[in-house]
């Protein structure tokens, strides 16, 4: 996009204004590391920009954006493995809180690493849904499939969850 194409760039702002932090939650939601998921969102955005003139249905920015970031995620992710360094990150956090507020975060934690252990299409839809906030239909036109497909994976994801942390209720 050059800057002979005003009305482009100010279209491209006020779509990029409409998803707010969208990229970089998408990116976080893979990848569970700040600084990775601001990294791979500004690449997103950096990338939206570039192909926006070439997106032929700019009403489904959003989608873009998200199916976008969430395949720079995972390239990212499968490039460098950072678990160790966010596990002691939290650890280090847990030590440093109060006791109710290291049960908190412990329960978190083992929520999100419920949740990464998810396959692919499972977590995406249940972050999209579920701690994003959308519902089923704006899910299904992010991510370009049915609303029963969506119903179906929130089933699917919230019975694995379920069953991998029934321990962390029986414990309360």
């Amino acid at each position: 996009m050059s800057a002979s194409e005003p009305e482009l760039v100010q279209e491209f702002e006020q779509r990029l204004r409409d998803s707010g932090t969208l990229a970089f939650r998408v990116a976080y939601s893979v990848l569970r590391h700040r600084e990775d998921a601001e990294d791979v969102a500004q690449d997103a955005i950096a990338k939206a920009f570039r192909s926006f003139p070439r997106l032929r249905d700019r009403n489904r920015f959003r989608a873009w954006l998200v199916r976008a970031t969430w395949r720079m995620a995972l390239d990212h992710r499968r490039e460098s493995r950072r678990r160790s360094t966010r596990e002691q990150s939290a650890v280090e956090l847990v030590c440093a809180s109060t006791e109710d507020t290291a049960a908190e975060l412990e329960r978190a934690a083992h929520l999100w690493t419920a949740i990464d252990s998810l396959p692919d299409r499972l977590r995406l839809t249940v972050v999209l849904a579920s701690i994003e906030g959308h519902d089923t239909p704006e899910v299904a036109l992010l991510l370009r499939i049915p609303e029963g497909t969506v119903r179906s994976r929130l089933f699917l994801a919230r019975k694995a969850l379920a069953e991998k942390l029934q321990w962390l209720t029986r414990n309360r």
